[in-house]
């Protein structure tokens, strides 16, 4: 099929159009290299340049929007600014991006009568329920800018799936981290800072006492995830919101023993590290824990990567190239 990825140069974009490569179909990447690297997509342009093409541009651009959905049967819109931090700075950036970006994208997958679109939400969109697990049809008021814009993203998602006859699949991810999470810059997710940081032998600082806890979410899980979205003909499947995620709970204590013990089976001083913590962020969940039996139940989700066993394979990776 020809498929349309859009951040697809990012840490999960490049991943699953890597997937979608080596599982034959065509890909057209769009991104505009805010946040994504064009090493992350030299492999697939050196080796496969017939089935993978990418477009430089804007998902706030209505044109390169309109120029990227041509001729696409299914549509992954991975394109986003992430970070909570990041949209309490400026979130009329986030906003941009994130809801007007995004609606562009479905206009234009619209126009181009792309049979599916599947798309990036978020587990930040359960705000303030305390509630756990969490499960898809309960939600609390959001927390963040961030958190109002993947929630905006799911309304439209429905509206546009019943007035226009769209099959629409929201994936809300939980925490992923993997090959490829950039562990450089103001907004880097917590597993490849504390690496990097471990790695040069300088203490992780934890926001809070540590005992906030996330369903850390093993990158080839997500990729699945996709795939599932992609390939289901279950019609009870579609126009539905899924969360993405292993389904267990680690706490931030938890998180940086267990890459202590990892990391410092090639560097033992590595366990000798202490952990710093400062002041809590704005805007975080205490708490995070996904229910992921709809998406067993409706797609045939099975994660195969605990928190143990994605951190292991992300470790070598960080070794590898960092």
């Amino acid at each position: 099929m020809n498929v349309l990825v859009t951040g697809g140069a990012g840490f999960i974009g490049s991943n699953l159009c890597e997937a979608l490569v080596e599982r034959g179909h065509h890909v057209t990447c769009l991104d505009n290299f805010a946040t994504g690297k064009i090493e992350n997509l030299l492999p697939l342009l050196e080796k496969h340049p017939q089935q993978f093409r990418l477009i430089v541009g804007d998902i706030r651009n209505q044109e390169d929007c309109r120029k990227a959905a041509e001729g696409a049967t299914i549509l992954f819109h991975e394109a986003a600014l992430g970070s909570v931090p990041r949209s309490i700075k400026d979130p009329v950036t986030t906003n941009e991006v994130n809801i007007s970006g995004f609606l562009n994208m479905l206009v234009a997958a619209r126009d181009a009568g792309v049979k599916r679109f599947i798309y990036a939400a978020s587990s930040s969109t359960y705000g303030d329920s305390v509630s756990l697990p969490k499960v898809e049809e309960k939600i609390g008021k959001p927390l963040s800018p961030y958190a109002i814009t993947k929630y905006v993203n799911e309304l439209y998602a429905e509206i546009f799936a019943r007035t226009y006859g769209m099959e629409t699949i929201g994936l809300r991810y939980f925490n992923v981290f993997g090959r490829r999470q950039d562990p450089n810059g103001a907004y880097a997710a917590v597993i490849p800072l504390f690496v990097k940081k471990l790695m040069n032998h300088e203490s992780p600082v934890i926001n809070g006492d540590g005992e906030y806890s996330r369903d850390f979410t093993y990158i080839d899980n997500v990729i699945q995830m996709n795939l599932c979205a992609m390939e289901t003909d279950n019609p009870e499947a579609l126009n539905q919101i899924y969360n993405t995620a292993y389904g267990e709970r680690t706490t931030l204590n938890q998180l940086v023993s267990c890459l202590k013990e990892y990391l410092s089976e090639q560097d033992p001083a590595i366990a000798a590290i202490e952990v710093v913590h400062g002041p809590g962020r704005a805007g975080d969940i205490p708490h995070s824990l996904a229910s992921v039996e709809k998406a067993k139940r409706l797609l045939g989700y099975d994660p195969r990567y605990s928190l143990r066993e994605g951190l292991r394979e992300a470790v070598q990776w960080y070794r590898e190239n960092l």
